[in-house]
């Protein structure tokens, strides 16, 4: 418990007095150190958070959710009519893909393939969408294309391609690669500039032709439910599939999301270095305090204030700043979050500069989303270091001799 005593002693420390300039200045810089520390680690996170959310978003609709690759023998499709699998899965297609190079005049271009039987091509959630433009089956002979690979090679709907295969074809002349003709039908846009520009969707009778596959090494795509649940999903599929590999989006896209990890956790330990230095000054300037309020505290202790009281009045000055400090913060954090993007908007147009360029960074404006949990934790560790910071000053202040400290004042 605070006393009224205390209180009263750390409410009159904390006010603006002339003589305390210095002092008042060292008290500035450190609250003003502390809360940018943590409106700025507050803004990263929350950006960072919003920029893994965008792109699992983007992740998850347009590849599958969960892949079924076969290992020795073909899909056994009694598994379908499990009932575990039909809470599960909304949508099961079959695939297969390969590599290959895609040929117009001049142009040569190696890209992804991705072979769907007619049926199931329309069923998946990028033909669905409102920016895909043509026919929504992957008739024989036909393929479909990205937006991005239409306009950096001039490639319309219509328009004639070559496309060859790695695998070889018996001629007089020897092994020649196996190339076929195909017809433009549609343009997809994914809305990432990777994906539209290397991957294209081709007929799957025809990929097996292209590629020499056997239709028994087809995959199986599982389009889920509640695909953000993966983890749990992936252990339920594995059961059902035990003679299967199992592949989920996470799994394929795990090198991204350990490197945003690492990241994010760099931006953490490098931004709450900050808040170390700032909350640091509170020493310096609560040393310097305890220095000048020399007589102060001799007086204090020889009408019978405790040494215990003492060492608190000079711990709550410590607190007091950084804990408003951090209050601060968070406002200005959290305000600065939700108007990240207008906040984006006028800075390239105030400096002519374009900030987070969409080509790059796979999304066309800067998402922010505000954790609860990370904000508390922010909290926590801002306030945790100014509490550690305050306990040597306050220390030193309860163990002055107060007779010695008159003496020499």
């Amino acid at each position: 418990m605070i006393s009224i005593l205390e209180k009263e002693v750390v409410l009159r420390y904390l006010k603006t007095r002339k003589k305390d300039g210095f002092l008042n200045i060292i008290s500035i810089f450190s609250f003003i150190g502390i809360s940018l520390g943590v409106a700025v680690l507050i803004i990263v996170m929350s950006v960072m958070n919003g920029f893994r959310t965008e792109l699992v978003n983007k992740i998850i609709g347009f590849n599958a959710h969960a892949i079924i690759k076969p290992y020795e023998t073909s899909i056994n499709e009694n598994l379908f009519a499990n009932n575990e699998l039909k809470k599960l899965s909304k949508t099961l297609v079959y695939s297969n893909s390969g590599e290959g190079v895609l040929i117009k005049k001049d142009y040569t271009k190696g890209l992804l393939l991705r072979g769907y039987l007619p049926d199931d091509f329309r069923k998946l959630s990028i033909v669905q969408k409102m920016n895909f433009y043509g026919n929504k089956k992957i008739n024989p002979k036909f393929i479909s294309i990205g937006k991005e690979l239409s306009f950096e090679y001039d490639i319309k709907v219509g328009d004639k391609v070559l496309i060859m295969s790695p695998q070889g074809v018996e001629t007089i002349v020897g092994s020649l690669p196996r190339q076929e003709t195909f017809i433009v039908d549609s343009i997809f846009d994914s809305e990432i500039v990777d994906f539209d520009l290397n991957v294209v969707f081709i007929n799957l009778n025809d990929l097996e032709n292209l590629f020499n596959l056997n239709s028994k090494e087809r995959n199986l795509e599982i389009y889920l439910k509640n695909p953000k649940n993966i983890e749990k999903t992936k252990l339920n599929l594995q059961n059902i599939f035990e003679d299967y590999y199992v592949y989920t989006w996470s799994d394929l896209n795990k090198s991204l999301f350990s490197a945003l990890k690492i990241e994010r956790n760099v931006m953490f330990i490098i931004l709450t270095l900050i808040i170390i230095v700032a909350a640091f000054n509170i020493i310096s300037g609560l040393t310097i305090f305890v220095k000048n309020k020399t007589r102060e505290i001799a007086i204090l202790k020889s009408i019978g204030v405790l040494n215990k009281s003492i060492m608190k009045i000079f711990f709550l000055i410590g607190f007091s700043i950084g804990t408003l400090a951090t209050i601060f913060g968070i406002v200005l954090g959290v305000l600065f979050s939700y108007n990240v993007e207008a906040i984006r908007n006028m800075l390239s147009n105030l400096f002519g500069i374009k900030l987070f360029p969409e080509e790059i960074y796979f999304l066309s404006q800067m998402p922010s989303e505000i954790n609860p949990g990370s904000i508390l934790l922010i909290s926590f560790f801002s306030i945790l270091i100014t509490c550690l910071v305050s306990i040597f000053p306050a220390l030193k202040a309860s163990k002055m001799d107060a007779i010695k400290s008159l003496k020499y004042e």
